[in-house]
Formats: structure tokens, sequence, C-alpha cells
């Protein structure tokens, strides 16, 4: 599990058709091969580590689902180390298994921020809420405004300087996950409805949600 916020990031040494090899520091103090890293928001195991580089295993799957696959050598990636027991929550849950992409389709300076917009799907853009949290490649974010098939984030200027947004430009492809809350309130009321069985089963409905802010 992790919680969205960078530790640093990292640079592509090598990408090929089931691994990444990839120069980091901060992330490898305390790590060891079996842990578990994510690299632009996806959860990857540590394979081997040796100086001040990793190397983690990539399934095709994993490839299929995320950007991973259009990394090059000497690109900037964003590193978390899964969270420890102790430690605090700065952004929100975040498991490390993308939902999807999205594609940056404008960039434009609000004050000290920068407001970023991402055209995606309606399946995932239907799962985000205004003021709510969505992950960035791999990057905790509020958003800002949400339509049926895009929405946006603003982000502040340490948010920009401590990860690879400020690599991005329209066009960019992006993974996105979805906020883990949302996705078991929504299977849960799915399945509730289809059985038929609400009103003998349980309390929770879409109206209740609603009044209490989800």
């Amino acid at each position: 599990m992790f919680t969205g916020i960078i530790e640093e990031t990292g640079t592509v040494l090598q990408i090929g058709r089931e691994s990444i090899r990839i120069r980091a520091e901060k992330v490898l103090e305390g790590t060891k091969p079996g842990d578990s890293i994510a690299v632009n928001g996806v959860c990857l195991t540590v394979v081997k580590i040796g100086g001040a580089e990793f190397t983690a295993d990539v399934m095709p799957e994993t490839f299929q689902r995320s950007a991973l696959g259009r990394l090059r050598p000497m690109g900037v990636v964003n590193l978390e180390r899964a969270m420890a027991a102790d430690g605090r929550f700065g952004g929100h849950i975040v498991s490390g298994h993308i939902d999807g992409t999205g594609t940056v389709d404008g960039m434009q300076n609000d004050g000290n921020a920068v407001r970023i917009g991402i055209a995606t799907t309606s399946e995932i853009a239907r799962r985000i809420v205004e003021k709510g949290s969505v992950a960035i490649d791999g990057i905790s974010l509020t958003v800002s405004a949400v339509k049926q098939d895009w929405f946006e984030v603003s982000v502040i200027p340490h948010t920009l300087r401590e990860t690879n947004l400020k690599e991005k430009r329209p066009g960019t492809i992006v993974n996105l996950e979805n906020d883990m809350v949302g996705k078991y309130v929504e299977k849960l009321l799915h399945e509730t409805m289809r059985s038929g069985e609400e009103s003998k089963t349980t309390t929770l409905t879409k109206e209740f949600l609603l009044r209490a802010g989800f």
C-alpha cells in the first residue's frame, strides 16, 4: 500500500519486455529484494539491487494496462516505497494497481499553481468526484473539476518540483488509479441493487451516501 506522496524521482536505465532497471537513491534505503516500490504509480517488486539502482520484473498485463511500456532510457519516473506500518498518510490510500491511463490535454498557469486537464475513459471519470482524490503517475492529487470523460487537477509548486509532472506535455500518457474507497462503495451498491434486496439487507443506499458527502 502507498500514499501517493512521491519520495523521489528516478531515471530509467533500461527497459525490456519483462523488466525495468532504474537509478535511484532514497527509495533504496532499507530496501531489499522482494520489497515493493511504486514506479509511476505501478506497484513493482524489486528483484535486484546494485549500487544506486534496482531492477523490477514487469508482467505483460502491467505493460498492457499502464503507460510503463512507453518509457524510454533516461526517462524520469516517480518513486515511492510501500508505506511502513508506523508511517503517516500524507496523501490517500493508493494500491499501486492502475485502473487505466489518461492523456494530458492541457496545462494552464493559475497563480502559483498549474491546472492540468486529463482526458480519459468515462469508466474512470465516473469514479472521480470534485474535491476527491486521484493518483496520476502515483501522485496523490485533488480533483478540481470533472466531466464525463475528462477531469482536472490543480498542482502546487512543491509537487511540480518533486515529481515528474514538470516533464509532462499535452499528449503525454499517464497512469491513473481511482480512489480505492470509492471503488469499493460503487461495487457494494451495484451488488446490492442487482440483488433486489437493498431495503431488506442494508441501510446503505445511494441517497444515504450522497447525504454523507460521498
